[in-house]
């Protein structure tokens, strides 16, 4: 049984929850997901994701409830993160903004906002390393990553980063739980650190079940 944490200090976390496990059940597992809203939770678990929502909040909730100092053993263990949007912004080392806090954990520099506010939101087909086909990228008010340092670039649009890796956190500028593809989760807990061969977009959450 894979125990999925979910950082729930704000923001919705339903869509994450759902996408890690049907992305479980496609690697013949189960998980159980636990919200996290407190410390002592999080050496608990196998995987971690850090959602979207508002950055400066989430950075000072994490801080202010002792769970940023455990996201950061988590990552030192070698245990797998997903960071989306506002998680990318949180665990980077560089925000740009100093009422954010970051985790240090991406090795980028992040602009905020910088696609646009959420009229501007808007879905990309990526090409991303380790997927077979595009995957259906969903933007909302979503960070550019401006500098990439030692990390795995896997997608770039119009040229920018908008996923990596660093060790074992993946960072994404959009949002992979908002649409029924759940590879970007596969590819950061499951295939992506084990370096199976590409994921098929032919393998939908639909077919597991």
């Amino acid at each position: 049984m894979l125990r999925a944490g979910v950082i729930a200090v704000q923001g919705d976390v339903s869509e994450h929850a759902a996408a890690v496990e049907r992305a479980a059940r496609l690697h013949g597992e189960e998980a159980e997901v636990v919200e996290i809203r407190q410390s002592g939770l999080v050496p608990d678990c196998d995987v971690l994701l850090l959602p979207g929502g508002e950055s400066t909040t989430i950075s000072r909730l994490l801080r202010s409830e002792g769970i940023a100092a455990e996201i950061k053993a988590h990552v030192a263990a070698g245990k797998p993160v997903l960071a989306t949007c506002a998680g990318l912004i949180v665990a980077s080392t560089d925000a740009k903004d100093d009422r954010v806090e970051t985790l240090d954990l991406v090795d980028v520099t992040v602009d905020r906002n910088a696609f646009g506010r959420q009229k501007d939101s808007f879905e990309a087909p990526l090409d991303v390393d380790g997927l077979d086909e595009p995957f259906p990228a969903v933007f909302i008010r979503a960070p550019l990553i401006d500098d990439a340092g030692d990390v795995e670039v896997l997608a770039r649009w119009d040229d920018d980063p908008v996923a990596v890796r660093d060790g074992p956190v993946v960072g994404t500028s959009f949002h992979p739980e908002l649409t029924d593809d759940v590879r970007l989760h596969r590819l950061a807990f499951f295939e992506g650190v084990e370096g199976n061969s590409k994921l098929s977009a032919e393998e939908s959450p639909v077919d597991a079940e």
